[in-house]
């Protein structure tokens, strides 16, 4: 499993006793390796844009942002991390089902292209600005979204977006407009998703979608963002994301739409910051209770959210211990039984022990529960090449 881990066995322990746990740690090398491989794999008209949801850390941002990339905002505090960055007007975007007019002023102040969630966004923004502007339109599609968990809403109702039948009468009140034009598209349709097939087979019905639009109603789309969705492994065995195969999709895409001749975006995530983390937790106390083994470690889903949310562990592995074969539960700290990390294999283990959890560059320590209870938030290390 050592390919789920950011940091070898010598480097988790060298961080650990440099940094206290528990803590976070993240190598700028992986981040690199991960943008490049990506960026190399697709066609010069597809624009990256880091989902900064997934992990804000400021030195994540800065190694993304001199790598060339654009960045996907869904909140001020959001914005503000990119705009520390200082970069041109056109490199950001700012996406989010209820945006603030305190937002929507810094967003326009930025220059930042604003994903319209319906009209309310068209109208405000209309009446925020005294020229033409160009706004993407998030549209909530009538296809099947594929996802394993329900964290987008599936093609159901949704809180995102129009609905696809709702758009013609959208559009006819937007010609009242004065300043704001659609010049974009904006879809989210996947989660996770390893299988190139599939992430190709939502983006080739989004650029159906486009197209039926643009034929029907004359939209002239500049940009069409097809969302992340962008997943990787979590568990030994589970094959990556093809991004070769990926390429060359979307640019066969491309050549099956020339009526399309803007650019499209991906809003990559978890795939760009999720294997460059490591979470490292020690062992307080174990427990065997009616048949269970128990770990109970120093942090839990105060710091990670999401074994709780999806069902699905992070990779984990006891530093410096070897592989094992014991089913164990690892239990945090805090006076819930919901503070679960998952039901793992791990050796026989003591108090002191550590564990490293692979994987959590995305959706780790930003995501979880981190006032809960007080505890003291784990200090998060950047790494940016590689420990001696």
């Amino acid at each position: 499993m050592t390919d789920l881990f950011a940091f070898d066995d010598g480097t988790c322990q060298q961080l650990a006793e440099a940094h206290g746990t528990p803590c976070f740690a993240y190598s700028g090398t992986v981040a690199e390796a991960q943008f490049t491989a990506l960026r190399a794999a697709l066609p010069s008209r597809v624009r990256l844009a880091y989902a900064v949801k997934a992990n804000p850390h400021p030195a994540l941002l800065a190694r993304f942002a001199s790598l060339g990339a654009s960045f996907d905002c869904a909140s001020i505090g959001e914005l503000g991390r990119v705009e520390a960055l200082r970069l041109p007007p056109g490199r950001t975007f700012f996406a989010g089902p209820g945006k603030r007019e305190e937002e929507l002023r810094k967003a326009l102040a930025m220059g930042v292209r604003v994903q319209a969630e319906g009209f309310e966004d068209l109208a405000r923004i209309d009446a925020l600005v005294d020229r033409e502007t160009a706004v993407n339109l998030r549209v909530h599609p009538a296809f099947d979204i594929d996802e394993g968990n329900r964290i987008i809403g599936g093609s159901g109702p949704s809180a995102f977006g129009v609905d696809e039948e709702e758009v013609p009468a959208l559009l006819m009140r937007a010609t009242a407009l004065r300043h704001v034009r659609i010049r974009g598209l904006h879809v989210f349709a996947a989660s996770n998703q390893r299988d190139a097939s599939k992430l190709l087979a939502i983006h080739g019905a989004v650029l159906d979608l486009a197209k039926r639009l643009h034929q029907q109603h004359g939209l002239a789309f500049e940009q069409i963002d097809l969302g992340g969705g962008l997943g990787i492994p979590y568990a030994s065995g589970q094959a990556p994301l093809d991004v070769g195969a990926l390429g060359q999709g979307l640019s066969s895409l491309l050549a099956a739409h020339p009526w399309f001749t803007g650019e499209l975006i991906l809003e990559p995530g978890r795939f760009l910051a999720g294997p460059t983390g490591v979470y490292l937790a020690r062992v307080v106390r174990l427990k065997a209770s009616r048949g269970t083994r128990f770990a109970i470690l120093e942090g839990g889903i105060n710091h990670l959210i999401r074994p709780l949310l999806t069902g699905e562990p992070f990779p984990v592995k006891a530093v410096g211990r070897g592989e094992g074969a014991l089913p164990t539960t690892l239990a945090g700290p805090l006076c819930t039984s919901l503070d679960r990390l998952g039901e793992v294999l791990l050796p026989e283990l003591a108090a002191g022990d550590l564990l490293a959890f692979g994987s959590t560059g995305a959706y780790g320590l930003n995501e979880g529960m981190t006032h809960f209870l007080s505890h003291p938030v784990p200090p998060e290390i950047w790494v940016g090449d590689p420990l001696s």
